[in-house]
């Protein structure tokens, strides 16, 4: 998932969309463990989309107290 569809989405959607991707990073994790993957990348990409989606997450939070003030 690249930027801007991160930052396209509402928040509500982004906290969704975050804990699906964890959970899929979880699995490719143990599923890692078990077998060899066919591409571990796939862990440092989901691993970099979830730190993206957090940082936008961070980003509005920021934002929304810096509004309030």
């Amino acid at each position: 998932m690249k930027q801007q569809e991160i930052i396209e989405l509402s928040t509500n959607e982004l906290v969704e969309k975050l804990d699906e991707w964890q959970n899929q990073l979880i699995k490719l994790k143990i599923n890692h463990s078990i077998s060899p993957l066919d591409n571990p990348s796939k862990i440092k990409v989901h691993r970099r989309t979830i730190a993206r989606m957090k940082t936008e997450l961070r980003r509005r939070e920021i934002s929304a107290s810096k509004s309030v003030e």
